[in-house]
């Protein structure tokens, strides 16, 4: 099969095509036709050797961890998914080898839903690691209609999830955003506001007590959360730091695949009730340009590398 990988750590543009042997299909294991594969910022970390504290990584390395496609067979402990079906999942596994950038990948049926009807390949591979984050950050933070929730970098691939997410639970819901990507903050369901200086008075300008629960999915040197923006009582979830989040008080989110989960949330994108933007897409022989664009950082929603 084709896949995309590396041979050794370094920039997007290590990235190459090349023929590689099947996946082994494991008792417990789905083996996916490959149709599309959500773009994450993991994957560039992954490339550049971010991770190799957290797994075991093994070169060479197909990087993706997000799929959507046709399940062509199943290990003989499989009952949840047959030969044939429309399927998505989260695919991180153990050690970091076989990725989702390839045209088949297997995946441990622990981690696999079925696609509904109405629901086409991009979005879905668009939405596992995304998806899952946004709403394992508001469980974490236990949002609930009562409470006002800043999202950090709403416009982004977790954030726009974690917006239109939260407004479901009935919260009220403020998403930093450039001033270009305000208006779609808006209709996912959020209140813009600009991130950078003055960020503490333009949040309590809207919710004058401070923010109930805030969202840091930007990071750097620090979290992109004081106390001065948090109202009595107020909770952090973050996907960035366990350490720096510690000192909040906070809660540190680490994205667990979960089938029932997904199934929900593709539940909710079939019907219309969440919304997926795909930025773009790019072929599986340029998934080296696809990361690159991801690194940027600029992206509205996600982009997604397709495997004809």
């Amino acid at each position: 099969m084709r896949a995309a990988l590396i041979r050794e750590f370094g920039a997007p543009s290590v990235v190459e095509t090349a023929e590689v042997d099947d996946p082994l299909v494991g008792p417990d294991t789905v083996l996916v036709s490959v149709r599309a594969a959500g773009v994450n910022p993991v994957d560039w970390k992954v490339i550049a050797g971010g991770l190799r504290g957290a797994f075991p990584h093994h070169l060479p390395l197909i990087p993706g961890w997000d799929v959507a496609g046709v399940v062509e067979s199943v290990g003989p402990a499989v009952t949840e998914v047959a030969p044939g079906d429309r399927v998505l999942a989260y695919a991180r596994k153990d050690h970091v080898q076989n990725g989702t950038f390839a045209e088949k990948v297997a995946v441990p049926v622990r981690a696999v839903a079925k696609i509904p009807n109405g629901l086409g390949f991009a979005p879905a591979a668009a939405l596992p690691l995304a998806g899952l984050t946004a709403e394992q950050l508001l469980d974490a933070a236990e949002v609930s209609k009562a409470d006002t929730v800043l999202v950090h970098n709403a416009a982004g691939g977790v954030g726009s999830f974690a917006v239109q997410l939260a407004a479901m639970r009935g919260a009220r819901v403020i998403g930093t955003a450039s001033p270009a990507r305000h208006d779609y903050v808006r209709s996912l369901g959020g209140e813009p506001v600009e991130y950078g200086d003055g960020l503490v008075q333009r949040v309590r300008d809207i919710a004058s007590e401070g923010v109930d629960v805030a969202l840091d999915l930007v990071g750097g040197e620090a979290l992109s959360v004081t106390p001065e923006l948090l109202a009595s009582g107020g909770r952090v979830a973050s996907v960035i730091d366990p350490a720096q989040v510690s000192e909040l008080g906070g809660r540190y989110v680490f994205v667990r695949p979960d089938a029932d989960m997904l199934d929900r949330l593709a539940r909710y994108v079939a019907d219309g009730q969440v919304r997926v933007e795909v930025a773009e897409t790019f072929p599986l022989e340029r998934a080296a340009e696809a990361l690159a664009r991801n690194r940027e950082g600029h992206t509205r929603g996600k982009i997604v590398v397709t495997v004809s």
